[in-house]
């Protein structure tokens, strides 16, 4: 249940790491909970995975004692419900650009008083109906992630009014889709320099600034550069790079000496 699961960043955990979920099957969760990630994202963006696996996902990433959080596909306030009282521990927002669309995400987070989000305590959120009432509210208000992710210029510009919305609890910065919107490569200075101005933004507000990379070697400089939390890797391409490798290292060795 919601109420049992760890607090992404509380003092001491360290940087957390995670890893996006594409795949439909569940060994996917409990492979990176052997491995010792400490959150997943089931990405409903960027994968052809529906509502029920994402359910199936967060089911059994809390019973293992990963953090599930959820990159939901859009600013869909229904979506978000849902995948909330499903026990997610929180959401990934795609294409935040300003701070009104911060603002009308987070509300989607919160129960009124802080937001719009509707009650359903009958949910797996609620411990169908026998979870306390004010526990399930505290949850939503006070623990539940609302991670906006900044992918554009304007987002960065928008940063620092981002970052001051209640209910905002950090933000990732999605460099890919930063560069696609800037038209500059991966390595290009000016995509470094807004990269490292919205970090220091978010530092300044005292609140977590994520990032998205792919192996060991850019996990170790994003947390030495100071970000916050590391989406580390992805199931379907730690896959296909073991099964490249596997099959490269056969084929690419010497033809043995037949006997």
């Amino acid at each position: 249940m919601t109420s049992d699961l760890p607090d992404l960043f509380a003092d001491g955990r360290g940087v957390p790491l995670g890893s996006w979920i594409k795949m439909t099957g569940s060994e996917s969760v409990e492979i990176a909970a052997s491995a010792g990630f400490d959150f997943i994202v089931v990405d409903l963006e960027h994968s052809m995975l529906g509502m029920s696996d994402a359910y199936r996902h967060i089911v059994v990433a809390s019973g293992l004692g990963l953090v599930p959080l959820v990159r939901v596909p859009s600013h869909d306030h229904g979506i978000v419900q849902r995948v909330l009282d499903a026990g997610a521990a929180g959401i990934l927002v795609p294409h935040v650009d300003t701070a009104e669309q911060a603002e009308a995400v987070a509300r989607m987070v919160r129960f009124p008083g802080a937001g719009i989000r509707g009650s359903g305590a009958t949910s797996r959120a609620g411990g169908w109906g026998l979870r306390p009432r004010r526990d399930y509210l505290r949850f939503g208000n006070e623990r539940a992630l609302c991670i906006p992710q900044l992918e554009s210029e304007e987002a960065l510009r928008n940063a620092p009014a981002i970052l001051a919305v209640a209910g905002v609890d950090a933000v990732l910065i999605g460099a890919a889709d930063l560069a696609l919107s800037m038209g500059v490569t991966a390595g290009d200075p000016r995509l470094a320099e807004l990269i490292r101005s919205g970090l220091s933004t978010a530092e300044a507000a005292g609140l977590p600034c994520g990032t998205a990379v792919g192996g060991a070697a850019a996990a170790t400089g994003a947390i030495a550069q100071g970000f916050g939390f590391v989406v580390a890797a992805n199931d379907t391409t730690l896959l296909a790079k073991a099964a490249t490798a596997l099959v490269q290292q056969i084929k690419e060795a010497p033809a043995p000496a037949r006997t």
